[in-house]
């Protein structure tokens, strides 16, 4: 129970993962970081060069080093997201959703630009596929957050926070 509200504290709330062994969020999370971790290696291998026709070209980096990098950013937050299921690490699982929440925002700008420039990748052949991933990327950021727990985190805050105003 909460001192102030007396209400009782979610597990989740200090960022702790309390999940059965098939439980969907622990399904979703997995998924989460299988994708980010095959997405990450395809930025090294296969499909180098069409990520780099996706890079800004507003952007005053070169296009190889963005996506060489934005791979070890995926591929680190795929095994994450695989690791904080693991006792000892999962305590990191709600600040790990809003740091993959935040990754998947800031890729955001560049799913714009490649919209409006209207270049063609594979996975995005057309501006149809193009719209779809845009519409797709807030679906990601709520996937991050919900999968580990850190959107139930942030309803408790928020809840905690209109109980002290009270």
């Amino acid at each position: 129970m909460s001192e102030r509200s007396g209400t009782a504290r979610p597990s989740t709330a200090r960022g702790r993962l309390t999940e059965r062994r098939f439980s969907p969020r622990r399904i979703a999370r997995v998924a989460l970081g299988v994708f980010l971790l095959a997405a990450g290696i395809s930025h090294w291998t296969l499909l180098r060069q069409a990520f780099q026709a996706q890079v800004p070209p507003w952007l005053p980096l070169d296009p190889d080093f963005v996506v060489l990098a934005s791979g070890v950013v995926e591929m680190l937050l795929g095994l994450a997201l695989l690791a904080v299921g693991l006792r000892p690490l999962r305590r990191f699982a709600v600040p790990l959703g809003w740091l993959v929440a935040l990754f998947f925002v800031l890729v955001f700008p560049g799913n714009i630009s490649q919209l409006v420039v209207q270049i063609q990748s594979e996975g995005a052949g057309s501006a149809t596929g193009l719209w779809v991933r845009l519409i797709f990327q807030p679906l990601l950021v709520l996937w991050a957050l919900w999968s580990t727990a850190a959107w139930a985190w942030l309803v408790w805050w928020r809840a905690q926070r209109r109980a002290e105003a009270v």
